[in-house]
């Protein structure tokens, strides 16, 4: 994946986690810095990057964890050479409506090709009186 920011617009991580898995990461370092940099803490500082920013959080480090690796306390995690795809859900959509006079509500949910439709009816609380408090 080429890098040229006048032209496109990438996404950060996949160009990253592109070059990671071609044995390129140090090209993701920014150019202002000349080279002039440890390649070993570039690498640690990019792949404690794709670990923190994984696709799955479930995946992703406590913080305390990565700063551990960043300070070299712990050994680099082993992220996988191609960006995980997780799969996205749509959320459901839901409507809602009330009758305030009648009491009853209404609401329908729809997720890919199911709707579904509930009706409840409730009890409205009565006004707090002299005469039916207990």
């Amino acid at each position: 994946m080429d890098f040229d920011l006048e032209n496109s617009m990438i996404n950060l991580v996949e160009w990253v986690w592109e070059l990671y898995g071609e044995g390129k990461l140090i090209e993701a370092a920014d150019p202002k810095l000349c080279g002039n940099f440890d390649e070993g803490q570039i690498e640690c500082l990019m792949i404690v990057g794709l670990w923190c920013a994984h696709p799955d959080y479930s995946f992703r480090p406590p913080i305390l964890q990565a700063i551990e690796v960043l300070n070299l306390k712990n050994e680099l995690p082993t992220v996988p050479a191609i960006m995980p795809m997780v799969p996205s859900f749509a959320r459901p959509v839901l409507a809602f409506t009330s009758d305030t006079i009648s009491g009853s509500e209404t609401w329908h949910t729809k997720s890919s090709n199911i709707e579904s439709t509930n009706t409840s009816k409730f009890a409205l609380p009565l006004p707090v009186s002299p005469s039916n408090q207990f």
